[in-house]
C-alpha cells in the first residue's frame, strides 16, 4: 500500500481511537462504582440504543472481514455463515431474551444459580464463559493483525504483533475505566460507522453493475475459476461425506451459538425491563439482518471485480477482500478515491475489531469476578471489590487473547469465531435451556451440562485438522489428528444435552418445586426482577 493509504487510514483510525477514548474518560467520571453500574451500564440504555449497541457487538471482525472473504473465495458455500449468524437470531428472541432478562442480573450463571446451589454452578458456567470469550476475542485479534498487514504494505510478524498488543491494551482500557456504559456507546458508534461504510460499498458495487445482480453473480463466477461451481454447493464442503459433515456441524454451531454467547446475553441486563430487551432483538435483527443481505454482495462483489486469486494472494484465507474491494471501487491503488475508500474501510475494520473486543473482555472479566470471584471466596464478596477484581481480570484475559491471536494469525476469523460458537451451543446453551425449560433439572444435571459439552468440544478442536494434521493447521509440522472435522458442533453440542439429562437422572438430589415456581413466574411475569 502507498505512504497516502497508510497515512489517511491510520488519521482516520486515530481519530476513532480519540472519539471512543473521550466518551471513556467522561463515562468514568461520571460513574459511581457499583456492580450495576460497571456490568450493566445502570440498566438506562433504551430499546433503540441497546438494539444498535447489540448489532455492534455482534457485527464483528468475522462478518465484516471474514464472511465476505469466504463468499469470495468459495462463492455458495460462504453463504452459510451469512445464513446461521443470522437465523440464530430467531431462537434468541423467542426462547431467551426476555427470559434471560428477568431471572438474572449480570451473567449466564444468575440464570441457573437462581434454582440451583450457587456455587458449583457459577465456576462451571463461569470457566465456560471465560473459555468461549477468550476464543471470540482470538478471532478480533487475526482479524486485526491481517488488516494492518494490508495496511502497512506488508506481513511482517513484527506489525502483526505490535497491532494484536495495541488492540489488547486498549480493550483493557475501555472496560477497566468506562465498564458497560462506555462499551455501550462505543459500540453504536460503531455500528454506525459500519453500517454507513457497508451501504456506502454496495451501493458502489451495484452501480458497478448498473444494478444488475444477474451478471454481478455470473461475473464472479467467470473470475473465480470454478464456472458455475461456483453458485452451488459444495465447492468448500461437498467433496466428501467429512465435509458435508462439516458443513452440517459448522451450521448447528451458528444457529444454536448465539443463544449462548456471554457478551450477547449480558447486553439483556443494561435495559430496565423484558419488554424492552425483546424491542432490542427487534432492533438489532433489523440492522443485522440488512448488514448481512449487504455481505453476500460485498462478497460477490469481490470475487467479481479483485478476483479469487488477489484476494488469496493478498490474505490466504480471505480476510481483506472488503479492504481491496475498497480500493477497486475507488479508482485503484494510486488513485486519490481508491486511498481514500480503502481508508475508509480500514478505519471501520478497526473500530469494529475494538468495539467487539472491549464487550467481549467485559463480558468474560464480569464472568471472572461475578461468578468465579464471588464463588471461591469463604465470605460474600462486595460489589466493590467484584469491580476491583474484574477490571484486573480483563488485563489478563487481554494478555491470554493477545497470546492466542498471535498463534492463530493465519485461519480465517469467520472459521474462528464458528469455533466459539460451537463451544457456547455445546456448553452454554443446554444449561441455560434446561433451566428455564425443565422442572426436575438439578445441580448435578447444570454441571454436567456445562462440562460435558465444553471438555468435548475443546478436546475435538485439538484433536481435529484445525490443529495439526493439515498444511493449514496451526501447527503443521505435527499430526495428532484424529477428529476429521474442523467443527466439533455436530457431537459436542448434543453431548452437552446428554450430559445435563443424565446427571439430572442419576442426581439423589430432590429439585426444588418452589424454587422452579418463584423462577418460572419470574422469567414469564418480570415480577422480583432485578
Amino acid at each position: 500500500m502507498t505512504g497516502d493509504h497508510q497515512t489517511l487510514a491510520l488519521f482516520l483510525f486515530s481519530a476513532f481511537v480519540a472519539v471512543t477514548l473521550a466518551i471513556t474518560t467522561w463515562v468514568s467520571r461520571n460513574r459511581h462504582g457499583s456492580a450495576e453500574e460497571f456490568y450493566a451500564g445502570g440498566r438506562l440504555f433504551s430499546p433503540m440504543e441497546n438494539g444498535f449497541a447489540i448489532a455492534g457487538d455482534y457485527m464483528s471482525a468475522a462478518s465484516f472481514l471474514g464472511v465476505t472473504g469466504l463468499i469470495a473465495l468459495f462463492g455458495y458455500d460462504g453463504l452459510l455463515y451469512v445464513v446461521g449468524f443470522l437465523v440464530a437470531w430467531l431462537l434468541v428472541l423467542f426462547l431467551v431474551a426476555e427470559l434471560v432478562r428477568n431471572c438474572g442480573r449480570f451473567t449466564l450463571a444468575d440464570v441457573v444459580a437462581a434454582r440451583m446451589r450457587e456455587r458449583p454452578v457459577r465456576i462451571a458456567a463461569g470457566t465456560s464463559s471465560v473459555t468461549v470469550s477468550v476464543l471470540y476475542l482470538v478471532a478480533q485479534m487475526v482479524g486485526a493483525g491481517s488488516l494492518v498487514a494490508l495496511l502497512l504494505g506488508g506481513t511482517s510478524a513484527a506489525a502483526r504483533a505490535w497491532t494484536v498488543i495495541g488492540v489488547g491494551a486498549l480493550m483493557v482500557i475501555y472496560v477497566s475505566l468506562g465498564g458497560m456504559r462506555a462499551t455501550t456507546w462505543i459500540q453504536i458508534v460503531k455500528a454506525v460507522l459500519l453500517l454507513s461504510g457497508t451501504v456506502a460499498l454496495t451501493v458502489l458495487v451495484l452501480l458497478r453493475f448498473h444494478g444488475d445482480l444477474d451478471r454481478l453473480l455470473l461475473t464472479a463466477a467467470e473470475r473465480s475459476g470454478h464456472g458455475d461451481a461456483f453458485l452451488a454447493p459444495g465447492l468448500k464442503y461437498g467433496g466428501d461425506w467429512t465435509a458435508r459433515f462439516d458443513f452440517i456441524s459448522l451450521g448447528l454451531a451458528l444457529v444454536l451459538g448465539t443463544a449462548g454467547l456471554p457478551h450477547i446475553l449480558s447486553r439483556f441486563y443494561t435495559v430496565p425491563t423484558a419488554r424492552a430487551a425483546r424491542r432490542s432483538v427487534l432492533w438489532s435483527i433489523g440492522l443485522i439482518g440488512g448488514f448481512y443481505l449487504m455481505t453476500i454482495i460485498l462478497g460477490f462483489g469481490a470475487a467479481a471485480i479483485v478476483g479469487p486469486e488477489a484476494v488469496r494472494g493478498s490474505n490466504a484465507a480471505g480476510n481483506t477482500a472488503v479492504p481491496l474491494l475498497a480500493l477497486n471501487l475507488g479508482g485503484g491503488a494510486n488513485s486519490t478515491g481508491g486511498t481514500v475508500l480503502f481508508a475508509i474501510v480500514a478505519a471501520v475494520a478497526f473500530a469494529t475489531i475494538l468495539a467487539v473486543v472491549a464487550g467481549i473482555t467485559l463480558a468474560s472479566s464480569a464472568s471472572v469476578a461475578h461468578d468465579l470471584y464471588a464463588s471461591l471466596r469463604r465470605r460474600r464478596a462486595k460489589p466493590r471489590s467484584e469491580v476491583a477484581v474484574a477490571r484486573v481480570a480483563s488485563v489478563g484475559i487481554g494478555v491470554v487473547a493477545i497470546a492466542l491471536g498471535l498463534l492463530a494469525r493465519d485461519l480465517n476469523v469467520a472459521f474462528l469465531v464458528g469455533l466459539a460458537f460451537a463451544v457456547a451451543a455445546s456448553a452454554n446453551l443446554p444449561v441455560l435451556l434446561y433451566s428455564l425449560f425443565w422442572r426436575g433439572f438439578t445441580t448435578r444435571g447444570a454441571v454436567w451440562a456445562v462440562y460435558g459439552g465444553l471438555v468435548p468440544a475443546l478436546a475435538l478442536v485439538v484433536l481435529s485438522p484445525v490443529v495439526s494434521g493439515s498444511p493449514d493447521s496451526l501447527f503443521p509440522a505435527v499430526d495428532f489428528q484424529y477428529f476429521p472435522l474442523q467443527n466439533p458442533g455436530l457431537v459436542s453440542i448434543p453431548l452437552g444435552f446428554l450430559a445435563g439429562w443424565l446427571g439430572t437422572v442419576t442426581s439423589a438430589e430432590v429439585p426444588d418445586e418452589a424454587k422452579h415456581a418463584e423462577t418460572e413466574v419470574r422469567a414469564l411475569t418480570g415480577a422480583g426482577a432485578a
